[in-house]
């Protein structure tokens, strides 16, 4: 095993291994590495995590987050459902927090060309249609994009 500089570590009050096979489960490209109740390692997406079961003492909140960039509106829905499903929460313009509490953005690879395509009234626009969404819906920002 490769050791990483740097590896995101989760807190949780929930055994570590239900954790780790919970997001193994989201995303495809996923393995458990080694789980136990009390400290698991995990990869999603080519990313390591590692993960301790430690009490009650910290919970996460939206200061951070893990941003999954998404190609298609299928691939927001499945990100969305799984990620809120048994507990979790939506959140506005794009974020949620799942059924641990950890923050997640769910932003379609559209949005965030649309926001870098340096026209600020298309921009704007863009921001507006966004606003007023929990799931981004990639249609009603390319239609806020278009001025439609």
């Amino acid at each position: 095993m490769e050791i990483r500089k740097i590896t995101p570590f989760l807190w949780f009050d929930k055994p570590a291994d239900e954790a780790a096979k919970f997001y193994c489960a989201v995303f495809k490209n996923s393995k458990i590495i080694t789980a136990n109740a009390s400290m698991a390692i995990f990869e999603l997406e080519g990313q390591e995590f590692k993960a301790g079961n430690f009490g009650p003492q910290f919970k996460f909140n939206e200061a951070v987050s893990f941003y999954v960039d998404c190609d298609t509106q299928d691939e927001v829905d499945y990100f969305w459902d799984k990620l809120t499903a048994d507990g979790g929460e939506e959140g506005r313009c794009g974020w949620l927090k799942d059924k641990f509490g950890l923050s997640w953005q769910i932003i379609p690879v559209a949005f965030s060309q649309m926001m870098t395509s340096g026209d600020p009234v298309k921009t704007q626009r863009v921001i507006t249609a966004m606003m007023q969404m929990n799931k981004m819906d990639i249609a009603k920002l390319q239609q806020a994009y278009d001025g439609e």
